[in-house]
């Protein structure tokens, strides 16, 4: 794992984690050369890029460079937190930026937990080297949409590859809600339900290796 800081278009100062696969001696193949950037839940409720590490350690294990990032008010970052997401928008994009012009992989693929992924869908057509995006706990509910309402449309509109991961005891958003979302969705669009798992089980360490294996099982779908 490596440190490094990545500052934003208006000056935030970035902490961001790079989780690389074990070392093997052998130049990584075209289908494993995805980086995976990884965007963490709200951080007014306490969100951290912590939270994505077993996450991020367990894709690094499958071969897949992970990058995971404190977004601005978060961690050892600089700058103010937003109440909706709207200038965290700004975080993810200068993280992908960094991460394509530094570590240079064939595509990102973003992946946002709860309130991260309204922020990381938002982010999905900002950048070119992204070539997918995977929700962990999409907020689509009526709620929450108060606050992430303003980023549905760039998710949906997006031509890029999606798949949306949720419990079907989520607090935030109920799976028909999550349905009928899902039915103006443009592009390839799949959903994966985890029975009777709850909006902030599936951010605790017990789910860590069902979200890698499902990231990683999309990461292959995608087209190469």
């Amino acid at each position: 794992m490596e440190w490094t800081t990545v500052e934003t278009g208006d000056g935030a100062k970035l902490s961001v984690r790079v989780f690389k696969p074990p070392a093997s001696g052998d130049e990584p193949e075209a289908a494993e050369d995805v980086a995976v950037v990884m965007v963490h839940p709200y951080t007014i409720l306490g969100g951290v890029q912590g939270l994505l590490r077993g996450m991020a350690e367990g894709v690094a294990r499958q071969g897949y460079t992970a990058v995971t990032f404190d977004m601005r008010g978060a961690g050892r970052s600089t700058g103010r937190a937003s109440l909706t997401g709207s200038t965290e928008v700004g975080d993810v994009v200068a993280v992908c930026r960094w991460v394509a012009e530094n570590i240079k992989p064939r595509g990102i693929l973003l992946v946002g937990s709860s309130a991260g992924a309204p922020i990381a869908g938002s982010a999905v057509d900002k950048v070119d080297e992204v070539i997918g995006y995977v929700s962990i706990g999409y907020p689509f509910g009526l709620m929450a949409s108060v606050l992430f309402g303003r980023h549905h449309d760039a998710i949906l509109k997006s031509q890029k590859p999606k798949l949306f991961i949720m419990g079907t005891k989520d607090g935030f958003t109920s799976v028909k809600q999550l349905q009928n979302k899902l039915k103006s969705a443009a592009g390839p669009v799949d959903t994966h339900l985890i029975e009777g798992a709850g909006h902030f089980q599936m951010e605790g360490p017990a789910f860590d290796a069902q979200m890698v294996d499902l990231i990683v099982k999309f990461i292959n779908s995608l087209p190469k």
